[in-house]
């Protein structure tokens, strides 16, 4: 038990063992709520759920009542789950630090200003929800679950992504990545 517990608390853990558990939690998702991992239309559920409290009107409509309902849905329990387990796991590897913009390499290319590295977080994440969208899903819903049911489109998306990442680093950092 101890040389769990001391692998549990490693910085970095081998990718296949990392990789087989992922399957369990992917098998044991539609074995115990026959659902398949997916975290992308949390972010919908949670702003029908805000929106419904502030502006009920606004938000009464098809979509946040029967297509991203404004409750608490499994996709909602997977995010939640994602960012504690992550905090949880940062934790206990005593890696928990809080840092806002400590990336020389950024620094170096576009300066120690806060507001341009949010903008272009902020940004980035709202053109990856929305393409997340247009795909079907999001990584975890596309390639991990597309791809635990050998679903051409998750091998599409996964090499799609990995090429998008490689042309917007060039584009991001030019000849200095």
């Amino acid at each position: 038990m101890k040389a769990i517990w001391n692998y549990i608390r490693r910085e970095e853990w081998s990718p296949y063992i990392a990789g087989v558990l992922l399957g369990v939690v992917g098998i044991l998702a539609v074995w115990i709520n026959n659902s398949l991992l997916g975290a992308s239309g949390a972010f919908e559920n949670l702003v029908g759920i805000i929106g419904k409290a502030i502006a009920p009107s606004l938000f009464d409509n098809m979509y946040f009542n029967f297509v991203m309902p404004a409750e608490i849905t499994t996709n909602v329990i997977l995010l939640l789950g994602i960012f504690f387990g992550s905090m949880l796991a940062a934790l206990t590897s005593g890696t928990l630090k809080f840092r806002v913009n400590d990336n020389e390499q950024w620094k170096k290319i576009y300066g120690p200003q806060l507001w341009k590295r949010w903008l272009l977080l902020f940004v980035g994440g709202i053109i990856l929800e929305y393409a997340s969208g247009i795909a079907g899903g999001c990584t975890s819903g596309l390639a991990i679950s597309g791809g635990m049911l050998l679903d051409p489109a998750a091998f599409l998306f996964i090499a799609g992504m990995f090429a998008s990442g490689i042309v917007t680093a060039k584009i991001i950092y030019g000849k200095r990545y």
